[in-house]
C-alpha cells in the first residue's frame, strides 16, 4: 500500500538508500528531516551545513525539515518534528539503520509517540550486499569525516568504489561505518536530477574525528 513518507536524511549513502528502496516499493516522499545542532550550524550526525543538506533536498525535489537540538533535549525535538509530520498526514518514516537493535528500538519508541509508522528498507541484510547495491545503482557517497581512532584520515574525500569497500575490509574497518567508523556524504546517484556542485576544504579536527569540509561551488 503506498503511504506518503518523509526519510530520517543524513545526508549520507544509507539515508540515501533507504529512501531509493522505500520510492521503489512505491511509497511517496513528501520531505527530508535532518536534526541540527541547536545553534543550526551543522548537521547532528554528519557535521553537514545546512546549504549542503539543501541543496541534495532541492536536487530530490523534496524540502528540508530541519530539528535543531542539544543532545538533552533531542529526543523531545525528534518526537516533536513527527508530531508535526503526522498532524500534515504523513504516516510513515524511512531510516537507514541496517542492523544495530538500539537505533531500531529508539526510532520505533519516539515514533509510536508520535502515531508515525517506520519503515527500515535496509534491515538486517548483509552489509556487503548493501555497499555493492549503492556502488551498481550508481551512487557516488564521498568519505567525509572518519574516527580516526579506527580509520586513518587518507580515506577523507575517497568516493564509495568496489576497491575502496576491499581496501577497508582488508584493513578490518566495516565498510558500511556502521558502529560510526566513518561518515559520506552523498553527491550523486539515482535519486538526484544532477549532481551536487561540491567541492572540498580543509579537514577540521574535533577531539578523534576529522572532518572534511564540504562547499558548495562557488556561484551556487
Amino acid at each position: 500500500m503506498q503511504k506518503p513518507f518523509i526519510t530520517s536524511w543524513s545526508g549520507g549513502k544509507d539515508s540515501a538508500l533507504a529512501y531509493y528502496r522505500a520510492v521503489q516499493q512505491g511509497h511517496v516522499p513528501i520531505a527530508l528531516f535532518t536534526m541540527f545542532e541547536e545553534d543550526g550550524t551543522r548537521s547532528k550526525s554528519h557535521g553537514l551545513k545546512q546549504q549542503i543538506l539543501e541543496a541534495q533536498a532541492e536536487r530530490m525535489g523534496l524540502p528540508l525539515v530541519i530539528g535543531k537540538a542539544d543532545w538533552s533535549g533531542y529526543e523531545e525535538e525528534f518526537i516533536h518534528q513527527l508530531q508535526n509530520f503526522k498532524e500534515q498526514g504523513i504516516e510513515l518514516g524511512v531510516y537507514g539503520d541496517i542492523d544495530l537493535q538500539g537505533h531500531l528500538d529508539w526510532v520505533e519508541k519516539v515514533s509510536e509517540k508520535a502515531d508515525l509508522e517506520v519503515l527500515h528498507p535496509l534491515w538486517q541484510e548483509a552489509r556487503r550486499s548493501l555497499l555493492e547495491e549503492l556502488v551498481e545503482e550508481e551512487f557516488k557517497a564521498v568519505i567525509t569525516v572518519v574516527d580516526t581512532a579506527r580509520v586513518g584520515e587518507e580515506f577523507l574525500g575517497r568516493v564509495f568504489t568496489r576497491e575502496l569497500i576491499e581496501e577497508l575490509e582488508a584493513l578490518g574497518v566495516d565498510a558500511c561505518g556502521e558502529e560510526g567508523e566513518f561518515h559520506t556524504t552523498l553527491v550523486d546517484g539515482p535519486i538526484f536530477v544532477e549532481p551536487l556542485p561540491v567541492e572540498f576544504g580543509d579537514i577540521v579536527h574535533n577531539g578523534q574525528y576529522a572532518m572534511l569540509e564540504v562547499k558548495l561551488q562557488t556561484g551556487e
